[in-house]
């Protein structure tokens, strides 16, 4: 399938609750290695952004979402418990609409590649992710998205 946005990708959850269908999705992805992040996922965060209008879900009854800061919420399968996405909420911290969506719900996530990592002072000493790429720290990332000091949230 194919569209204006470009090919689709289809993925979805562990038990199947949730499927989508993802078109303009990134043929990249970035992995986050903030302490949300890890508590959420249980290590990195890799996800690929995929444009609000590129993607299409079936099952949206069985998806719950967390506003884990003033800026963000995080969705997830309320049947299987299945992380989906990372979505920037205030709209004066983010660019465009996009959904950035965990890369092993891909059902084929070949040619994907991983082009940074943020947060990268907070990732724990037991791994290490090879390649060249941009790795940006927490001060870097916050100093983008976080309210001003004194601000209220």
């Amino acid at each position: 399938m194919s569209g204006a946005l470009g090919p689709a990708r289809s993925g979805g959850c562990l038990c199947g609750s949730v499927r989508f269908t993802a078109q303009g999705a990134d043929e990249q992805f970035n992995a986050c290695h903030c302490r949300m992040c890890q508590r959420w996922v249980g290590g990195p965060f890799m996800a690929v952004s995929v444009p609000a209008e590129g993607l299409a879900v079936t099952g949206d009854w069985h998806i719950g979402t967390y506003q884990s800061s003033c800026w963000a919420e995080r969705a997830f399968c309320r049947q299987c418990g299945s992380a989906l996405w990372y979505r920037v909420t205030d709209p004066g911290k983010r660019e465009r609409d996009v959904f950035e969506v965990l890369l092993g719900l891909f059902d084929d996530p070949s040619g994907i590649a991983m082009t940074g990592e943020i947060f990268i002072d907070r990732k724990p000493e037991a791994y290490a992710l090879h390649g060249d790429h941009p790795r940006r720290t927490e001060a870097e990332i916050l100093a983008l998205y976080a309210p001003a000091e004194g601000a209220t949230a």
